[in-house]
């Protein structure tokens, strides 16, 4: 590795103990501020001459940003989704994506059922219920978690730890699998025949040309009517205005979202307006733990790769 390395952050701010392990092995970190659109990207690497990226959120990593330092040799993912990211440039340049598989995997899950069982319970509706003077007491009929059916499709570390949590909580669990086992949990290999099977669908695949818009309108018809739908996964995973139609006619009976087509979501967002809809604003997986997790798994990922050593095959992306 070179004596001095620089490292550019496309955020304002990073985690001290990463920077500490960058600075401690010769780099010195700069940060994007203001918004991460390409222009801006490639003007502050070309400056820079960065050898790094630290990828944080989702702003366009193009040919022409990959291509604005000479000196770029990796491109790390400060988590795990790399769908704003140029996959094929970056291995036509020899350039190394990486991300910090399972560093954050318990956050996500645990906001994943957190949602499920806010949800579930119908904490939102009730919370405004008692704020707006209204008291159902013994007039109120909830829903059980206990002994739903849970349906995870996207069976990594995050997919996994969410089974089971909720498996824990009582739910039974099903996952989609083609193939293979899922750790004790049954299996369903047809998406078409899992769906309608469940009480609540939770989402946890990444983003990509195939799972771009997999749950449609025809998918969301095959769940049981009243369903409930949680996506930490990425927004277009879900065909948004299905989703919406779906949310309108009742055929969902709610949604729990921490991704959307576009973030932030604008205010006036047709999702803002349902009740029955639970948002959050993609920060699943930020918990202190997870973030210092994620951060230092991040910084190391590029010291090693700039000290010519090979990263595990999970971290590498491209």
């Amino acid at each position: 590795m070179s004596s001095h390395f620089h490292v550019l952050v496309t955020a304002s701010h990073w985690a001290e103990p990463a920077q500490r392990i960058i600075e401690q092995a010769g780099g010195q970190v700069h940060f994007l501020s203001g918004s991460p659109t390409e222009d801006a990207l490639a003007a502050r690497l070309a400056e820079t001459g960065a050898q790094a990226i630290v990828l944080r959120g989702s702003p366009p990593i193009t040919d022409r940003v990959l291509t604005a330092s000479p000196q770029l040799r990796i491109v790390a993912k400060n988590g795990a989704g790399v769908d704003s990211v140029d996959l094929e440039a970056a291995r036509a340049h020899g350039i190394v994506v990486a991300v910090a598989p399972g560093a954050n995997a318990g956050a996500v899950a645990e906001h994943a059922v957190a949602l499920m069982l806010a949800l579930t319970r119908q904490l939102p509706q009730l919370d405004r219920m008692v704020r707006a003077g209204e008291w159902a007491g013994s007039t109120w009929q909830g829903r059980d978690f206990r002994g739903a059916t849970v349906g995870i499709i996207g069976y990594g570390s995050i997919g996994r730890a969410t089974a089971q949590l909720a498996s824990a909580l009582g739910a039974r669990v099903l996952v989609l699998r083609p193939e293979g086992q899922a750790d004790g949990f049954a299996t369903e290999a047809e998406l078409h025949r899992l769906l309608p099977q469940l009480d609540i669908l939770s989402l946890h695949c990444p983003l990509t040309e195939r799972s771009r818009g997999l749950i449609g309108a025809r998918e969301l018809a095959l769940l049981p009517r009243g369903s409930l739908l949680i996506n930490t996964a990425r927004g277009p995973v879900v065909d948004e205005a299905a989703l919406i139609e779906a949310l309108r006619s009742g055929q969902l009976g709610g949604a729990g979202l921490d991704t959307f087509d576009t973030e932030p979501l604008p205010a006036d967002h047709p999702l803002a307006a349902l009740a029955q809809v639970l948002l959050t604003p993609h920060v699943a997986g930020v918990t202190r733990a997870a973030a210092l997790q994620v951060s230092t798994m991040t910084a190391q990922n590029i010291v090693d790769h700039l000290a010519h050593t090979t990263l595990p095959a999970l971290h590498r992306v491209a």
